[in-house]
């Protein structure tokens, strides 16, 4: 070959390798993506909250009359039986003590029943002496009307003013037994303090016995001390009798059903069943941590394992609740797989290395995984958390597990 042709094709292989390496550099480069499998399987949906256990039925033992209460002496835990246990005694109160202007007062109202008193003596003497006057003036009569001495108008007036004596020494008297009581009743606000309670009739107790049976779950009141009717002194319960409350918002509130099932978690024990019993009707206002201004709706929920499973909960524990809205054998795909379509959803298909996008119909959403009920095939590769760079027919690579996007 002649040197000029050699050295004409020499350089035009070299200019040839230059371009190409020159195309090839400028050529898009795959997106390394991270890719899931689309197969079936249990696919369960739930509504998460936070959950109190509290004993179904709470008895608040109260005071039944105001008086001193002796020291409680019972302990939370401790068991009661309806109608025996004696929880608390109490017994009448002293009286409070008297300062010098209610101390005046109540030696005058002594002194004005001294005197109703001897006022209504006055008036029992008169009506005696008036009931005396009159007996003799119709037994006069009697001896008289035979004779024809005086008429039977006479006769029948003598009578009458006799019965009128009669009972007008009868209210004398009561009116006197009543000033009597009066006088007593001042003398006795007078009484010192120390008096008083030596006056009291001695054992004089009411005891305070258990309404129902089972433990004792808080003491409100143990000091000894004067208390009022109907102060609360204590709470009876039975542990085994246990029930759950959870407060969720109430968009999640009107996807709850009656009967839906739930598992119950985060209690330091092995999973627990439970079932909702009742939903509230009525919402009501809750301020979050952050101050937000939240509607919460109180979901009650009974537990469905034998007490033997959760004997160690009590009242007032706290438990994470997990109601399953829905549970199904699925074609499922991770949540991250998932891109908006109109106001549909689609994914980003691997087609031997390029992303096709698929529109897809989905079903119940999880925490992490989706129902698709169309668009998709069990085996199919979809693009996880697809970003701007990922467009219908985007050339792609599938990430190494455990490698990290460089770019």
């Amino acid at each position: 070959m002649r040197p000029f042709v050699r050295r004409i094709v020499i350089w035009g292989v070299l200019a040839a390798a230059v371009g190409a390496g020159i195309v090839y550099s400028f050529r898009p480069r795959p997106v390394a993506v991270d890719v899931a499998t689309v197969a079936r399987g249990m696919l369960r949906v739930t509504i998460d909250d936070d959950g109190e256990t509290r004993v179904r039925h709470v008895y608040t033992l109260q005071a039944p009359l105001t008086g001193d209460l002796d020291r409680i002496t019972a302990d939370p835990g401790d068991p009661v039986t309806a109608g025996r246990t004696v929880l608390a005694r109490i017994v009448p109160a002293p009286p409070s003590m008297l300062d010098t202007r209610t101390m005046a007062e109540r030696e005058a109202a002594v002194g004005a029943a001294l005197a109703a008193k001897a006022q209504a003596a006055a008036e029992r003497d008169r009506a005696e002496t008036t009931l005396v006057f009159a007996r003799t003036e119709r037994d006069r009569a009697r001896r008289l009307l035979p004779r024809r001495a005086i008429s039977q108008r006479e006769a029948d007036d003598a009578e009458r003013a006799f019965r009128a004596a009669e009972a007008g020494l009868a209210a004398a008297r009561a009116a006197l037994e009543l000033r009597d009581q009066e006088l007593a009743a001042a003398r006795a606000r007078l009484l010192p303090r120390d008096a008083a309670r030596r006056a009291a009739p001695a054992g004089e107790v009411v005891r305070v016995t258990a309404p129902v049976s089972g433990v004792v779950l808080r003491v409100i009141r143990r000091s000894a001390g004067i208390v009022a009717a109907g102060a609360a002194l204590l709470d009876i319960g039975d542990p085994h009798q246990l029930e759950i409350v959870i407060d969720p918002l109430s968009e999640d509130a009107v996807r709850m059903r009656q009967g839906e099932a739930a598992i119950v978690t985060g209690w330091g024990g092995s999973d627990l069943h439970a079932v909702i019993r009742r939903i509230d009707p009525v919402g009501r206002m809750k301020v979050s941590a952050l101050g937000i201004e939240e509607q919460r709706v109180d979901v009650v929920l009974d537990l469905t394992d034998p007490p033997a499973r959760w004997q160690a909960l009590g009242d007032g524990y706290r438990v994470d609740v997990h109601v399953i809205t829905f549970q199904g054998d699925v074609l499922r795909v991770p949540l991250g797989a998932l891109v908006r379509m109109g106001d549909g959803w689609a994914v980003y298909v691997d087609d031997r290395g390029v992303a096709r996008r698929r529109a897809v119909t989905v079903g119940a959403r999880g925490g992490l995984e989706a129902e698709i009920r169309a668009g998709l095939a069990p085996g199919q590769r979809v693009v996880l958390y697809p970003g701007e760079r990922i467009r219908d027919g985007t050339r792609i690579a599938i990430r190494p597990a455990g490698a990290e996007d460089g770019s």
